[in-house]
């Protein structure tokens, strides 16, 4: 959402540019440290209190974010804002393959998709109608309706730090997140920069097209279940060549937009479920690096793009993609599916 607010949170705080766009940085840093942090913090409490808590912090990060006149301030709400939101996705993460499975994971992968591809545009829009401020007060008032749902009750139990550990660093696993880091920075090389890619496209257009095709990538993996193909994988590295390839034929762009917002965000559902029923064994932990490892490659993939050239975040998005298909082929037979380590 920040950086649709940089111009008029740098003009209001009198901050450079530079300085506002840094909130961005800091949100994607503090969800890839939360994850973690938070899962282990939270372990013993009842998942319910643990979503509860969470919830109420990130509420109230961003009403003092809508109200404060101290840039170091509103940096710090986002550096907690975003250990919290780790923390509450690492938790609902684990729940929700733990109850219902790859379909349930979809649908959380789905509503991080909607927040990816509506934020940014929803949050400029309402910079521009009613200054930056309101896009905070917006994120407070859309997360009271969470409050009334049913969570579960259901505490985590007790957990063994060094058991968890070991699990994490079963094959299977380290494959697994290996391919999420890889898959979602090539997904965010591209994503990153579409409005910019989109040429004689309308980039909400391009942006829209690109939603409804995770969308539906994201349903399919759902029921497809947590086995990554390397067809699959394959026919995102051609697709991200073939994007690069289409950048002047309006009618082309979008329509492969459409396929790979599908292809990678449907990979990437499919790995998200794989890393946790890998590590099924490390039940706190488990979510906690599905969601660093996603986060991890949603920071590394645009800054290896803008490195690149923005222009070629296609070609990016296709090499790292490569790398994910060698990760796969070389990966030995089943290294990618769930495993159940043994109890120690």
């Amino acid at each position: 959402m920040l950086s649709g607010l940089v111009p008029g949170v740098a003009r209001d705080l009198s901050v450079s540019v530079t300085a506002a766009a840094s909130l961005t940085s800091a949100y994607a840093i503090g969800m890839v440290l939360g994850a973690p942090v938070m899962a282990l913090w939270s372990a013993r409490w009842s998942r319910r209190r643990a979503l509860l808590v969470f919830l109420s912090v990130f509420v109230a990060v961003h009403v003092i974010g809508a109200v404060t006149t101290s840039f170091p301030v509103l940096f710090g709400t986002r550096v907690v804002g975003a250990v919290i939101n780790a923390g509450f996705l690492a938790v609902a993460m684990s729940v929700v393959v733990a109850a219902k499975g790859p379909r349930a994971t979809s649908v959380l992968v789905a509503a991080v998709t909607l927040s990816c591809v509506v934020g940014v545009p929803a949050g400029a829009v309402l910079a521009q109608w009613a200054g930056w401020r309101s896009a905070f007060w917006a994120v407070a008032v859309l997360c009271l309706p969470a409050f009334v749902f049913r969570f579960p009750a259901a505490p985590s139990g007790h957990m063994s730090v060094s058991h968890e550990l070991r699990v994490l660093r079963l094959g299977s696993v380290r494959v697994a997140l290996g391919l999420a880091v890889l898959v979602n920075a090539a997904t965010f090389a591209t994503f990153a920069y579409l409005a910019v890619l989109a040429g004689v496209v309308s980039p909400p257009l391009l942006l829209a097209a690109f939603g409804i095709g995770a969308f539906c990538g994201v349903t399919v993996a759902g029921r497809v279940g947590e086995r990554v193909r390397w067809q699959a994988v394959a026919a995102c590295a051609a697709g991200w060549a073939v994007l690069a390839l289409v950048g002047d034929h309006p009618v082309a762009l979008v329509a492969v937009t459409v396929v790979q917002g599908g292809l990678s965000f449907g990979v990437g559902s499919a790995l998200v479920t794989a890393i946790v029923r890998a590590a099924a064994d490390a039940p706190a932990l488990g979510g906690a690096f599905a969601t660093a490892a996603l986060n991890v490659g949603a920071v590394a993939g645009p800054l290896l793009a803008g490195l690149a050239g923005h222009r070629s975040a296609p070609w990016t998005s296709a090499v790292l993609t490569t790398a994910a298909l060698v990760t796969v082929v070389a990966a030995r037979p089943g290294a990618t599916r769930p495993r159940s380590p043994r109890t120690p």
